[in-house]
């Protein structure tokens, strides 16, 4: 990145473009492909979210918005409007983050004192009778394999299985976890976003904080790395207690069967850390 580059938009999203470009490389994303996606986002903004109320959005208006030709417009609308007609119902959710999270709150699974309980596999309030409930039509047994792999539950003597960790985090570049990837950014660059246009009167800031500090020694690090997972995990297990049971899902037992409108919320929590850098005139940074 040249030194003349001072806008400060580029170069926050430079910061964000480096990290991504390694990951798309890992994964064999070349950069056209990345270049037609980003085309497509730009489209789906322009039509989406600069669209004048009264008014019905034009490939030409797109067009000088975005500085793609209309025909290039109109292909990404195509494909958009087919993506969105596969995409219809479809939840956000991961499944297994669902059957997690039944058997957190659903009262069902939980022993006298509110902790979730050892569950036999088959048979009334079960582990299949759980997964019945909160994860559609994936199978039971596809749903435990999976949460043994990633170590969230664990078969005890008896044969009954016990929840060792509340939440779900699939492993390594599996899909769930790129699916997470991309919700986890979008969530974070929304909320920045909305308070950086969010200047009005009327409009309340989101919360957006973060503690770093840069000379750390690295003999710190591993007791740091211990600490700071306990309390962000201490944290999330508080206000999941609080949230959890006013989500409609598991209020309803698994069934769905709510109406009226939704909103999406909650909070995110990610650790960090990598070697401070010198810049070009040898000062740390």
């Amino acid at each position: 990145m040249t030194k003349s580059n001072t806008n400060p938009l580029h170069r926050a999203l430079y910061r964000i473009l480096r990290p991504m470009a390694r990951l798309l490389l890992r994964n064999g994303i070349p950069f056209a492909e990345f270049a037609e996606l980003v085309k497509r986002a730009y489209v789906d903004a322009a039509m989406e979210d600069f669209s004048d109320q009264r008014k019905k959005p034009t490939d030409s208006r797109a067009a000088v918005m975005t500085g793609l030709t209309r025909k290039e417009v109109k292909k990404q609308r195509e494909i958009l409007a087919g993506e969105h007609e596969g995409n219809r119902g479809a939840r956000h959710e991961n499944r297994a983050s669902r059957v997690v999270s039944g058997w957190v709150h659903d009262a069902a699974f939980q022993t006298s004192d509110g902790q979730p309980a050892q569950l036999p596999f088959d048979g009334p309030l079960s582990f299949s009778e759980l997964v019945k409930r909160y994860s559609g039509d994936m199978t039971p047994r596809a749903v435990l394999e999976e949460l043994l792999r990633v170590g969230v539950v664990a078969t005890e003597g008896s044969g009954h299985l016990e929840l060792r960790q509340r939440a779900y985090v699939p492993i390594g570049d599996s899909e769930e976890m790129l699916q997470i990837f991309g919700e986890d950014v979008s969530d974070l660059i929304a909320t920045i976003d909305h308070n950086l246009t969010g200047s009005e009167a009327d409009s309340q800031p989101l919360f957006q904080r973060t503690l770093v500090y840069n000379n750390i020694p690295p003999e710190v690090m591993a007791r740091w790395r211990r600490f700071a997972a306990q309390q962000a995990q201490s944290m999330l297990e508080q206000m999941d207690k609080w949230l959890g049971p006013h989500d409609r899902d598991i209020a309803s037992h698994g069934e769905g069967k709510s109406e009226g409108d939704a909103v999406r919320t909650g909070v995110g929590i990610f650790y960090f850390e990598e070697p401070v850098q010198p810049d070009i005139d040898g000062e740390q940074k």
